[in-house]
């Protein structure tokens, strides 16, 4: 058993940036705990540009976004354990760790949980048909052709069209696998309109909006597809298709450390400090609610750094749990995070709330009501759009009273 100050579970961006933040302001070791051989996240094997703008103010490749913020974590005096599997909890604020080191132990004044998420493979979307070859998640794909350098097909299908999906597209592409249609159950793409007009670029077929695929064809290898649109079925011939987006956080050690989570997001339910319903113990990132930027996680690793560094000078373990008023949406929003507005919680990572919302809103207005008292309302000059991540202002929701009743957010 050792004993650290802060331990950080995970090294992707927003664990390796409070990795950073913190270990030259606290008082012992701060240990990031990585179960991949190498840290820095899904920016790893994303082998593209668009990494960095918010966060380093940089524009660079996904694997040179992983190396710079494994660097500063490393620099800053972090200590990035690898290969190393967090697979329980053996008391308060104290992991269970196994790596080929061995099994051991690890006891932390602060623990920050930063696993991210992951996309929802074929399985799990109850997608029908046969089980060839060939089916992947971007994930699946991007380790697949930029650590490994495999092979993939030559015609692709990719379904969603999110961010995350145009990143499928340009890993195709340098695969030397043509893109031959997108397909999204949205009316319009889900990623921002500069991506998807610079990315049409680099298809070799449609982007099907309001439609699904129904079914997978093929024995070895996929052998074509069905698209349903419009109530009509289409069969498209491809020997790839790759499942992208549909997130849903890596929650498993949240939960079975008992933390309230949040059943719309399915991550910890958090303040504006990011603490969760355990004193010491905070998350980040992805892990939150599916999915925001790399860089947008990177600055929840910063922003919870204060609230970290406060628990660990004052430890407020024996004082009696803040009270906190729950916000809460009503369709088509979705979710919200944080979802708690506490007494001391202060202002939320960049001074948003974090929406997601079901239907496209132009120029949206919003309100925030509690106890039939309306706390504000706010326009954004954004859309709010389903598919990705909507910022709505903090303030919105910060005169709330923490002792109240539930916050509730919707469209006006």
């Amino acid at each position: 058993m050792n004993r650290v100050a802060v331990a950080i579970v995970g090294g992707g961006p927003s664990g390796l940036t409070a990795a950073a933040a913190l270990a030259p302001e606290v008082d012992g070791e701060v240990l990031v705990l990585e179960r991949e051989a190498e840290t820095g996240g899904i920016p790893r094997h994303s082998d593209h540009p668009g990494y960095g703008l918010r966060d380093l103010r940089r524009f660079v490749s996904g694997p040179a976004y992983a190396r710079r913020l494994t660097a500063m974590a490393t620099d800053a005096g972090a200590r990035l354990e690898t290969e190393a599997m967090v697979t329980g909890w053996a008391g308060e604020r104290t992991l269970q760790i196994t790596s080929p080191r061995g099994v051991r132990t690890v006891v932390a004044d602060a623990v920050i949980l930063a696993t991210g998420a992951r996309e929802r493979p074929r399985p799990a979307r109850l997608v029908p048909g046969d089980r060839p070859d060939g089916v992947y998640t971007t994930g699946q794909l991007q380790n697949l052709v930029h650590l490994h350098h495999g092979r993939v097909g030559s015609r692709a299908v990719i379904v969603g069209a999110e961010l995350v999906s145009w990143s499928a597209v340009l890993t195709l592409r340098e695969a030397g696998c043509a893109t031959v249609a997108m397909v999204s159950g949205y009316p319009r793409a889900e990623a921002y309109a500069a991506f998807r007009v610079a990315g049409r670029a680099l298809l070799e077929g449609p982007v099907l909006t309001d439609a699904r695929l129904v079914a997978v064809h093929g024995r070895g290898r996929v052998r074509s597809v069905t698209v349903e649109r419009g109530g009509e079925r289409h069969e498209i011939a491809c020997d790839t298709v790759i499942f992208t987006g549909d997130w849903i956080p890596d929650h498993e050690l949240a939960r079975t450390a008992g933390l309230q989570m949040d059943p719309a997001t399915r991550g910890p339910a958090v303040d504006a400090a990011l603490r969760t319903s355990h004193p010491g113990v905070f998350a980040v990132g992805n892990l939150l609610h599916p999915v925001d930027t790399a860089d947008g996680a990177a600055l929840d690793g910063r922003h919870v750094a204060t609230a970290v560094r406060h628990w660990l000078r004052t430890g407020d373990a024996a004082e009696p749990e803040p009270a906190a008023a729950r916000i809460r949406v009503t369709a088509p929003l979705r979710w919200a995070a944080p979802q708690l507005v506490s007494m001391d919680g202060g202002t939320a990572a960049r001074g948003d709330l974090l929406l997601w919302t079901d239907e496209y809103r132009r120029l949206p207005v919003l309100r925030a009501v509690q106890d039939s008292r309306v706390l504000g309302t706010a326009r954004t000059l954004w859309p709010a759009a389903p598919g990705r991540v909507y910022r709505a202002p903090w303030s919105l929701v910060a005169d709330a009273d923490p002792k109240g009743g539930d916050v509730t957010v919707s469209f006006a």
